[in-house]
């Protein structure tokens, strides 16, 4: 049976999700009042949408647009043309190339004009479905790009408490809880107080101690709550502290630009893609220790030789693109 207090932390989780959805909204992002919308158009095309009609000639000049994938703003997309509707107030514009959708895409457009007045310069990103684009944010930090498997980064805690699925499974979980909590908060204080005042050069400082204050908090409750796996996990929660994953989460969210909903699903997908890393280790070393395997390969020498495999066998999601 699920306790009343069980019941009301589901209902809390629950509407913070929900409240980060509905902020974030499910439409495109633009900077600019006089756009109304900007997304895909099968392939090759990206429409922009104006709130009135836009002067013809300077709708179809093409200096007037520049395009670039958001990760990459120093090579530009070149347009092959732009057709005009018929009402004026939406603009396609075409490339030879098929554009990497995987991607969000930032559109800058010069020197708007409407009924002969000048609105100024707008910068909107164009991306995909906005749900299907958190999903994809999830599945790829959890699979796609698994860090461990991919990255090759937080070998030491994964190799070190991958012995025995208990302590697997509990380190992946508090693995992800540190995780979500710490990035969140890296994010918070990113985009409120390291950006607004230019201090951007100070993020690793801020988010090892932003981390190191998480792994506390966490070293604390298990102490009380949960002795054996607090005894379990020994030296490597500390490690957690240093975790290469730990530090990459908010780094790439930092670099990425990306807003609480983004964040935390990245934070999240990178968090249960430990916990599959360290599940399927830790089942592939318990039948090792029934396995006659020779001396000079026992221990971690042979737990290289299977996460070698493991990263192998990944390897087959590369490229995979979800919506």
């Amino acid at each position: 049976m699920v306790s009343k207090r069980q019941r009301g932390l589901f209902y809390i989780v629950f509407i913070l999700l929900g409240g980060l959805f509905l902020l974030q909204g499910c439409g495109e992002e633009s900077q600019h009042r006089f756009i109304q919308k900007s997304a895909f158009k099968g392939k090759n095309d990206i429409v922009i949408t104006f709130a009135a009609p836009v002067d013809e000639t300077w709708a179809k000049d093409k200096s007037n647009y520049r395009v670039y994938e958001k990760p990459d703003p120093d090579i530009r997309l070149e347009i092959s043309s732009i057709s005009l509707s018929p009402d004026k107030r939406t603009v396609v514009l075409h490339f030879d190339e098929e554009l990497n959708q995987n991607q969000p895409h930032v559109v800058t457009i010069k020197n708007i004009r409407s009924q002969g007045k000048n609105l100024g310069t707008a910068v909107v990103r164009v991306k995909k479905l906005y749900l299907g684009f958190l999903f994809s944010i999830f599945i790829g930090a959890m699979l796609i790009h698994n860090f461990v498997f991919t990255k090759y980064l937080g070998l030491c805690v994964f190799f070190g408490t991958s012995q025995k699925k208990s302590t697997a499974v509990g380190m992946g979980v508090t693995f992800t809880i540190v995780m979500v909590v710490s990035a969140m908060m890296s994010w918070l204080l990113y985009q409120f107080v390291l950006k607004p005042y230019h201090l951007d050069y100070l993020q690793i400082i801020v988010f090892i101690g932003l981390v190191s204050l998480s792994v506390q908090a966490v070293d604390t409750i298990l102490r009380k709550i949960n002795p054996m796996l607090f005894k379990a996990f020994g030296v490597y929660l500390v490690l957690v502290i240093a975790n290469c994953i730990i530090l990459a989460v908010p780094l790439i969210l930092a670099d990425n630009e990306y807003n609480a909903a983004e964040s935390f699903m990245l934070a999240l997908g990178a968090g249960l893609g430990f916990l599959v890393a360290l599940f399927l280790m830790s089942s592939v070393r318990e039948r090792l220790e029934l396995a006659n395997v020779p001396p000079t390969y026992r221990g971690l020498p042979i737990a290289f030789v299977v996460a070698g495999l493991f990263a192998l066998a990944f390897l087959g999601f590369s490229g995979m693109s979800i919506f």
